[in-house]
């Protein structure tokens, strides 16, 4: 009897679960329903291309022949509006239904809109999707002034486009540096003079309280809490994702933030799986629930769900060490693990573009970020694999070069 698999989502999740399964099982029927009009594409690549420095080609990675080859059935420009897991049936917007054996929820987040006054204006921007960055591009390659809200890592995309299309651009941030919750003041300080050598204004405890359109309902400033007016035709907004779990509603999938999986990206519903940004996992290195909207992550959850989609079983669990790295400026940029979590940190400065920072839980290593040198982010994922009590030696991890040999192993326990 021939298997039936729905995936529903062509990010790099869910296409990474569509080559997994096809490998795994030949004879299944598979079917990948997307909302979006085109088949996959490198997320990572569209900030470059909205920056100016890429074409579209390099950026799509699956064609459709690459579907076909693979005889896999791809929708697109499909709305999913619900999920019977009792008779394991998927339904459309255009009335179809889909069967399934095996389901998995691939839909990732939508962007989070400012609930504020005149926040879907015409110029105000979101940047997700392949047609975002279109529009983005087109927009910020005629405007002059910019602002940026979103003190995160989809923020710093949005002031990279206004630094590289010479858009004088002023960017809002609640707190007092960007990414507060990873970086401490002498970190972000890097990262504040990067965007200023780039044309972009970074100012501190703002944030918009409303939107300013002009006559044709353009936005035209934005102005913040402490009533300071900031002018700007073109304003890119990243406060977050969304996850798209509206269709789940009824189907018995237990959502907290995103969908929950265990660490075999098992959902509580049989025959019901997810991966990628969507899913709040089970970290088997940290030992807690956790999120993570890397690429690599994504890709290999929707690997490891397949594995078990296809066995029926608890075949294979996802046990991994995510890393995001930015490239927009003259030194690198990398966070990996889980940088915002932790109850001990360890951080030193070596230049005016070389910072490192550990995070720790539990006396474990559990992610950390570096900026200009990235030489020993194989060593310190080791160590968050390994899940080695290292807390109590941090100097050994702020050397330039990191001796593993060096730590010391915790004694036995009696």
């Amino acid at each position: 009897m021939t298997t039936s698999h729905v995936i529903v989502g062509d990010g790099i999740a869910g296409s990474s679960a569509a080559e997994t399964l096809r490998e795994r099982d030949p004879d299944a029927d598979i079917t990948v329903i997307t909302d979006e009009g085109e088949a996959l594409y490198n997320r990572i690549l569209i900030k470059e291309f909205a920056k100016g420095k890429l074409p579209e080609a390099p950026i799509s990675i699956h064609e459709p022949e690459w579907y076909d080859e693979r005889d896999i059935d791809l929708e697109l420009n499909t709305h999913v509006t619900r999920v019977d897991s009792d008779g394991h049936e998927i339904h459309t917007h255009t009335g179809d239904v889909y069967e399934y054996d095996k389901l998995l929820v691939a839909t990732g987040g939508t962007p989070t809109q400012l609930p504020v006054e005149n926040s879907d204006a015409d110029g105000i921007h979101h940047f997700w999707t392949f047609q975002d960055a279109r529009a983005i591009k087109e927009h910020a390659a005629e405007a002059e002034r910019g602002i940026i809200v979103g003190a995160g890592l989809l923020g710093i995309d949005l002031a990279a486009v206004c630094g590289a299309q010479g858009i004088d651009a002023n960017y809002l941030m609640r707190g007092n540096r960007w990414w507060r919750y990873a970086l401490s003041e002498d970190g972000a300080g890097i990262i504040h003079d990067a965007l200023e050598e780039n044309g972009v204004t970074p100012v501190f405890d703002s944030g918009v309280d409303r939107f300013e359109v002009d006559d044709s309902g353009a936005v035209e400033a934005a102005v913040d809490p402490n009533g300071e007016r900031y002018d700007g035709e073109f304003c890119g907004v990243a406060i977050g994702l969304t996850f798209n779990t509206e269709w789940l509603h009824g189907s018995g999938v237990e959502r907290d933030g995103g969908v929950v999986v265990d660490e075999y990206m098992q959902t509580n519903v049989e025959d019901i799986y997810a991966a990628g940004d969507i899913t709040k996992f089970q970290d088997v290195l940290i030992g807690a629930q956790a999120q993570n909207g890397a690429w690599g992550s994504a890709k290999e959850q929707g690997a490891v769900a397949a594995e078990n989609m296809v066995a029926d079983d608890e075949a294979e669990r996802f046990e991994w060490v995510s890393s995001y790295s930015i490239t927009h400026f003259e030194f690198p940029f990398l966070s990996f693990g889980h940088p915002t979590r932790g109850d001990d940190e360890a951080e030193r400065k070596y230049s005016d573009t070389e910072w490192r920072r550990l995070a720790f839980e539990d006396g474990q290593l559990v992610g950390g970020v570096l900026i200009g040198d990235l030489s020993q982010q194989s060593k310190f994922k080791q160590l968050i694999r390994e899940q080695r009590q290292v807390a109590d030696q941090k100097e050994v991890l702020l050397e330039e070069e990191v001796d593993l040999d060096m730590l010391e192993d915790p004694p036995e326990a009696n």
